[in-house]
């Protein structure tokens, strides 16, 4: 059983759609899917490409990715409310939002935000950034606390013990994960990429590897004694940066 991993395929590009419906429906009938978010934030299409991801894959395992948290044409509903959404699919997919356990490997989900552990975002970065008006949060929530309601979720799942722990997240744990040739003008977003908490969390729980999503920027490196994957399918002008395929991350 191979355990593949992807992210940000964000299906509302028609390139990136054709993609996921090109996939095998017969190569992947014994094997694990990570699903690392940003699929889409149009509910239809969002269920339709789970439903089909699921369906040609054993297990598919999944987390949400901040567009899939947009509400820009739900007028009067919350993010929470597209979250509760997203899990009434999930389930009715036979997707699963929780950890799997085989005899000596676990997969893990972690959920996450991003709280500026990275850094303040500038003025332009809250005038551009498309969560900042396409998210919709009680008025009583900041980033930090929006960011605790997320890594709150994790925090049962940190006393599962297994041999080999596979984590996800969408969003970035460390900032030392983004390579050195990041040019200024994009180093703007580092402060909503992610959060140190959770590394904090997969510190604790002991993973051996963790994918992660969200930053666009392909990378395979160890840090720490822990194997950090990126694998984002990305914008379809995204070339230099993303590779555009499935990755087969382990075998069990």
């Amino acid at each position: 059983m191979r355990i593949f991993a992807f992210s940000d395929v964000h299906v509302d590009f028609e390139y990136n759609l054709r993609w996921v419906n090109g996939l095998s429906n017969i190569d992947f009938q014994d094997d694990i899917l990570i699903l690392c978010g940003d699929v889409t934030d149009n509910i239809i299409l969002f269920q339709k490409v789970l439903e089909d991801l699921r369906n040609r894959f054993s297990q598919l395992v999944y987390i949400p990715g901040n567009h899939d948290l947009w509400v820009r044409y739900d007028l009067g509903m919350s993010s929470f409310d597209k979250l509760r959404q997203i899990k009434k699919i999930a389930g009715d997919a036979g997707v699963s939002m929780e950890p799997l356990h085989f005899e000596s490997t676990s997969i893990v989900p972690l959920w996450g935000w991003y709280d500026y552990s990275f850094g303040y975002p500038s003025y332009d970065t809250f005038n551009t950034w498309m969560d900042y008006r396409a998210c919709k949060w009680p008025e009583s929530y900041d980033a930090e606390s929006i960011t605790n309601y997320f890594i709150t979720m994790n925090e049962s799942y940190l006393e599962i013990c297994n041999e080999f722990i596979i984590s996800f997240s969408h969003f970035v744990p460390r900032i030392d994960l983004l390579p050195i040739y990041v040019p200024p003008s994009k180093r703007e977003l580092y402060p909503v990429l992610g959060t140190s908490l959770l590394e904090e969390q997969i510190r604790k729980l002991g993973s051996k590897v963790h994918v992660y999503g969200h930053s666009h920027l392909n990378l395979e490196v160890v840090k720490d004694n822990i194997l950090y994957i990126n694998n984002a399918f990305g914008y379809p002008y995204e070339t230099d940066i993303t590779s555009k395929e499935l990755k087969c991350i382990f075998e069990i």
